[in-house]
């Protein structure tokens, strides 16, 4: 069967165990499904035989599930004993990384019991079980000291985890889980040359766009071409397709491009420069604007933005990013971001933040964001890696 945004969510009741290491992820939020996604990501890379199972509430609509996610469960539905049962002796993971609240008491009861070493990430105040009378002893503790650690993202959740009996030697402030970045790269003799090269010219990204976008992403540059006389357009789509109807369009319009698929190098009298994304390591680090596509239409997914702004670019989008929303929220509180509705706004933004300063704000603001949840998500990865080898170390062979 397929989840939101065409996701196909395997039948768990087909499905085996997969030989070597087991972390199941469970979200209780879409950000904090990111940001496990983005932690799987990172772990798989060391440790390459893992495997990573997601699941997620009942409630949540997941649009689009990035890499990092071998498995994608879907809801975690399992609340009778002998489904907990039967799913645990099906999956038997190795870690559990539990990101917020809505803690199961029968489900966490048989992990206990099975001593499945677990963590428990990100849950806010609010979240915490509540006591079930006052007038009975506080069994919270039971519930909570099942987990190898808490990851508290402040000191109000710290102190009532204490006031409920939880080991303070559990308690770990940690900051908050998001999805981070890992930028793509580029080539620095490239990058060095292309500096020097553009030094003098005022520079933006149109990334991602889509075709139902590229007339109004032309328009633009057409209206800050007005005002910014040797301002260039770099523009980049995502298949070969769309590759081969831009040039068309950048005929028809006639603009003066460089094909830099074709090995084209930008000139003087060069507008646009036109190619994939797959060198967006190289444009996000030289255009200090970027306008990040598949936003232009209302309900769109847009485009994630954390790349761009951990390598230094201002960041243009428009009302259509479901599947990234809680980055252009975050990115919006500090001013790293701005949202604009059509091709005169647009314009109007290029031409405004073409002023070195306001582009750098807002840059640093972006990395700021960047860099929030890197204690967190640091953390997560020492602490599960520390667990599976204690867990291979027990199975050792004497």
């Amino acid at each position: 069967m397929f989840g939101p945004g065409g996701t196909q969510i395997p039948n768990p009741l087909r499905l085996k165990r997969p030989e070597g290491e087991l972390v199941w992820a469970h979200a209780t939020t879409q950000e904090r499904l990111l940001g496990l996604c983005d932690v799987g990501c990172r772990l798989k890379m060391m440790r390459p035989d893992l495997s990573v199972m997601l699941t997620w509430e009942e409630d949540m609509r997941p649009a689009k599930l990035p890499e990092g996610c071998d498995i994608p469960l879907g809801p975690l539905t399992v609340e009778q004993p002998n489904d907990i049962r039967n799913f645990l002796d099906n999956w038997s993971p190795d870690v559990c990384v539990w990101a917020g609240g809505r803690l199961r008491r029968l489900l966490m009861r048989q992990m206990r019991e099975r001593e499945m070493p677990a963590l428990l990430c990100d849950i806010d105040a609010d979240e915490l079980p509540s006591r079930a009378s006052r007038w009975l002893p506080d069994q919270r503790h039971r519930l909570l000291n099942g987990f190898a650690a808490i990851l508290v993202p402040g000191t109000e959740v710290s102190e009532r985890l204490k006031r409920a009996g939880v080991a303070p030697e559990r308690i770990h402030p940690a900051g908050r889980l998001f999805q981070s970045s890992t930028p793509p790269s580029c080539n620095d003799d490239e990058l060095a040359q292309m500096q020097k090269q553009f030094a003098s010219r005022p520079l933006w990204l149109a990334a991602h766009v889509s075709l139902s976008e590229l007339p109004a992403v032309l328009k633009a540059h057409r209206g800050a071409l007005r005002l910014l006389h040797r301002l260039l357009l770099v523009l980049t789509v995502d298949t070969f397709e769309d590759l081969d109807a831009a040039r068309s369009l950048l005929r028809k319009e006639g603009l003066s491009f460089a094909d830099w698929d074709m090995g084209e190098d930008p000139e003087d009298h060069t507008q646009v420069a036109i190619g994939l994304t797959e060198n967006l390591g190289l444009w996000y680090r030289l255009c200090p604007i970027s306008f990040l596509g598949n936003s232009l239409i209302r309900g769109a997914q847009g485009t994630n933005p954390l790349d761009a702004a951990a390598l230094g670019s201002a960041i243009l989008h428009g009302p259509g990013v479901v599947a990234h929303a809680q980055a252009y929220q975050r990115l919006a509180a500090l001013d790293a971001a701005e949202r604009i509705h059509g091709e005169e706004e647009l314009a109007d933004a290029v031409f405004r933040l073409s002023s070195p300063d306001r582009a750098a704000e807002m840059a640093l603001a972006g990395w700021q964001v960047v860099t929030e949840g890197a204690v967190m998500t640091d953390t997560l990865l020492e602490r599960i890696q520390d667990l599976l080898d204690q867990s291979e170390l027990s199975h050792a062979p004497a």
